[in-house]
């Protein structure tokens, strides 16, 4: 097995995740310095970061606020052809927060048929079109708005505010976070053919290899793949507030409890005595952490080429930074 990076975060990493994850890579920013631990794949090797991705999409949103291109009354059909689809009528504003009455999946995607596609054969359940995305919300049926997580809902808002800046979700992503943050490797494959040659493949918790969630509508919602040095420069960037849109991680409302906030996507909460503020992700072959102490100026991403969680294992890593600087 391979290490490369900080010898003492190596270390570290080896013992919160064990032998469960043979692939990971690991981040920790604070005020001294970024640290790096890669295990068993090589350094320019890019992983699915799943649903770290709907916090991208969140620092999108209220960058193209900021702009000027959408407002928090904007609807989504303003920007996308739903007709007079009841999805329509949604604000943008409810979606960033996860109370758009949007169901997680639509029952037109099939969601039980695609989870048995991925736990049997490793399938993407993931490969649609925009078209496709958007016949879906056309027929999608609305619940009473509360805290209900959706992918698909984010899968929308994150075409939507590409629309209102005439570009796709993938350019969007590149020209307005990529470059300003000086990511090299941090994209947005809508195909097979548009992955990176160091793009790893994810297993399941047994070993099992699962095929690259891939798909033009997936993208804002969990289609994002990117280096560990890359989502180390983001972290900083969260951090130090240069970030476009950095905004969406101040919360908002409450998301699931009295101890629990949100911003745009953004999670925030208290762990031990501390503000955290994080997004996880999970895809057929990856799991993934984000989470920054603001106040400490610390953070943590961990990505691990296996579907096992590292939530766990990231809120530690990120109390023990804290703790080394002070906190």
């Amino acid at each position: 097995m391979t290490a490369l990076g900080n010898e003492a975060l190596v270390r570290r990493t080896r013992d919160l995740l064990g032998g469960r994850h043979p692939v990971v890579a690991t981040a920790t920013v604070s005020p001294s310095g970024t640290d790096i631990a890669i295990i068993g794949t090589h350094r320019d090797a890019d992983f699915e970061i799943g649903s770290i991705s709907k916090g991208i999409t969140g620092l999108l949103y209220v960058d193209a606020i900021a702009r000027g291109e959408i407002t928090t009354s904007t609807t989504l059909g303003d920007l996308l052809p739903l007709q007079q689809a009841s999805a329509a009528e949604v604000t943008l504003a409810a979606i960033a927060t996860h109370r758009s009455g949007l169901p997680g999946l639509p029952a037109s995607a099939r969601p039980l048929r695609r989870t048995v596609a991925l736990w049997s054969k490793g399938t993407n359940p993931y490969s649609e079109s925009l078209e496709q995305l958007i016949a879906q919300a056309r027929e999608a049926r609305l619940k009473k708005p509360h805290s209900r997580y959706s992918n698909f809902g984010f899968e929308l808002l994150g075409h939507a505010v590409a629309r209102a800046a005439g570009t796709t979700y993938q350019e969007l992503v590149l020209q307005r976070i990529a470059k300003p943050v000086g990511l090299d490797i941090f994209y947005t494959p809508g195909t097979p053919d548009q992955l990176r040659p160091g793009a790893i493949r994810g297993t399941s918790k047994s070993g099992r290899t699962r095929q690259p969630w891939t798909g033009e509508a997936i993208g804002p919602a969990g289609g994002i793949r990117a280096s560990i040095d890359d989502m180390a420069r983001l972290t900083a960037a969260l951090l130090d507030g240069s970030v476009p849109g950095v905004a969406a991680l101040d919360p908002v409302t409450r998301f699931g409890g009295q101890a629990v906030r949100i911003g745009a996507a953004w999670i925030t909460l208290e762990h031990k005595g501390r503000l955290v503020t994080w997004h996880n992700g999970g895809t057929g072959g990856f799991r993934t952490w984000l989470g920054v102490d603001r106040a400490a100026g610390t953070g943590v991403v961990l990505m691990s080429a296996t579907s096992a969680s590292v939530d766990r294992h990231g809120f530690t890593l990120l109390k023990e930074l804290m703790t080394a600087h002070g906190g």
